[in-house]
């Protein structure tokens, strides 16, 4: 049985299933109605017996025959008047022996009831159904009271059960066609229902949805990018497992059902600019400390725009790796640099023990004494810590090929492991002062500590400076003075988020070379490197 269901269409099995609902549902409202039906007959035909059967036993003439010589010569005319104006099989009454005074069949009349009458000769009115002389019947038996109020008779009224049936077959025919047609319009119906579903799921079956939608949520969650499916009103929809990690949630159904806006800053303002045309705009975004590169395109069903597509992709790595390799690059620069000029001293001390001069070779040792080291960047004052000493002297590097110049003086800070923070908040407020001051600028660093036990760093340039009216907006994601293009704007946001992580501040006010000055303050221990 199950496998000739499983060979069904999608189509047939709808149909059948729906015909089957119809049927049981008309069978089962036919059945209560007729019962119903059935019912009411009944309860009206006893109601006109029991009327009729009283106003009989009521009636005075009949009373009065019953002191008759012959009650039956009174009685019986009245008795088939009743009947027939009343629509009854029978009215029959009897004395108190049950000897009839009238009946249907005259020839009846003196013969003793052929039923029980005892019910009502003891005063009690009997409804039933029994068999007498004219076959089976439903009958009312009512007594007959004298005026003293002793019963002198009774009388009986019936109809016979065939003619309940006539009545309640005429009355049920004209039902039984209307849940016919009932029936035909509900198969009718559940066919058309059945196309049109079909037509809704674009002729698929159930075999085929199924494995499209395990294929569908095996590559929703499988891609390494992040993908967010956004409904016309903006809302999330759809959010797969690299999107809840790139987003920092814990599950993607956290996302489900929230406004865009609450995932990442400026995503409402991607998809209002992707518009309904194919092209499909990219931005920098920040989701806490992660640089992701947002794409949106539109969805369209049928020409109509029915949400918005984004995806997302983690630059961060690549971030880390790009600003990794310049600092090699300038950090090899530099050391190639600093070999010219050693081998430039080394010729000059050669040449000058030839000719003798061991003073003034003593002389250029001393100056050159100092040059090299990485973890002295100057010789009064030196940066121990390795990595923070490495990023200095990159960017050193890089000022003397922009033409700007970069002094550095620093406090002798423990060395401690590798930390990336350190390199993404030194780095980014150099280069932004570098490109602030320009060729022919200056660019002043300075490590010191405080009275609190903070590491005070403080980056100083001669550049233009940031205008007071801005000075608020500068750590604003996006924000940037240098131009309006909309992957800028993103470091010192950056900045602001690590520092705030770490428990420190960070603070922009004028510096003394007349540029912008930023001044950041981080626990000793942080600062070194100490483990999160």
């Amino acid at each position: 049985m199950v496998g000739v269901v499983k060979a069904m269409t999608l189509r047939t099995q709808l149909v059948l299933l729906q015909v089957f609902i119809v049927l049981a549902i008309v069978l089962t409202v036919g059945l209560a109605a007729m019962l119903m039906q059935e019912r009411q007959i009944r309860e009206a035909s006893q109601e006109r017996m029991i009327a009729v059967a009283q106003s009989v036993a009521q009636l005075p003439t009949i009373i009065d025959a019953y002191d008759d010589p012959d009650p039956a010569a009174v009685i019986q005319p009245i008795a088939e008047l009743i009947r027939d104006s009343s629509n009854v099989a029978y009215v029959v009454v009897t004395d108190d022996q049950g000897i009839r005074y009238s009946h249907p069949d005259a020839e009846r009349i003196g013969e003793r009831v052929s039923t029980d009458p005892s019910v009502a000769l003891s005063g009690d009115m009997y409804v039933g159904t029994q068999t007498g002389t004219l076959g089976e019947s439903w009958r009312v038996k009512v007594p007959v009271f004298a005026v003293d109020g002793t019963v002198m008779g009774q009388v009986s009224v019936g109809i016979l059960e065939s003619a309940l049936r006539e009545d309640f077959l005429g009355d049920i025919t004209g039902f039984l066609l209307a849940l016919g047609a009932a029936t035909v319009v509900g198969v009718v119906a559940a066919t058309g229902v059945a196309r049109v579903v079909r037509r809704r799921i674009y002729g698929l079956e159930p075999d085929e949805i199924r494995g499209l939608l395990e294929t569908r949520e095996a590559t929703l969650h499988g891609i390494r990018e992040g993908m967010l499916a956004l409904d016309e009103h903006g809302d999330v929809s759809l959010c797969n497992d690299s999107a809840a990690r790139l987003l920092g949630l814990d599950a993607p159904a956290d996302a489900i059902g929230r406004p865009a806006s609450e995932l990442l800053d400026d995503l409402t303002t991607l998809v209002a600019d992707s518009g309904d045309d194919d092209s499909t705009p990219q931005r920098l975004m920040l989701s806490g400390e992660r640089v992701l590169v947002a794409r949106a395109a539109a969805v369209r069903v049928q020409e109509r725009r029915v949400g918005t597509v984004v995806t997302l992709m983690d630059r961060t790595e690549l971030d880390h790796a790009l600003r990794d390799l310049a600092g090699a690059q300038s950090l090899a620069e530099g050391l190639r640099a600093q070999q010219h000029e050693f081998s430039n001293t080394l010729h000059t001390i050669g040449g000058l023990i030839e000719l003798g001069e061991f003073d003034a070779a003593a002389r250029v040792i001393d100056r050159a004494g100092d040059g090299g080291a990485l973890s002295r960047l100057d010789a009064p004052d030196g940066v121990q810590d390795i990595e923070l000493a490495a990023i200095l002297l990159a960017k050193r590097a890089r000022a003397r090929e922009l033409g700007v110049r970069l002094d550095v003086s620093g406090a002798a800070l423990p060395a401690g492991p590798a930390d990336g923070d350190l390199t993404t908040i030194v780095g980014n407020l150099i280069d932004n002062a570098l490109d602030a001051a320009g060729r022919g600028g200056r660019v002043a660093v300075t490590i010191a500590r405080d009275d609190e036990g903070m590491t005070v760093l403080e980056i100083s340039d001669d550049g233009p400076g940031v205008p007071i009216e801005h000075r608020g907006d500068v750590f604003r994601l996006g924000f940037s003075t240098k131009s309006d293009d909309r992957q800028r704007g993103y470091g010192l946001t950056l900045v602001a988020r690590v520092v705030e992580r770490r428990g420190g501040t960070i603070d922009l006010c004028p510096a003394a070379l007349g540029g912008a000055r930023f001044v950041v303050r981080l626990p000793v221990r942080d600062l070194a490197g100490a483990a999160r």
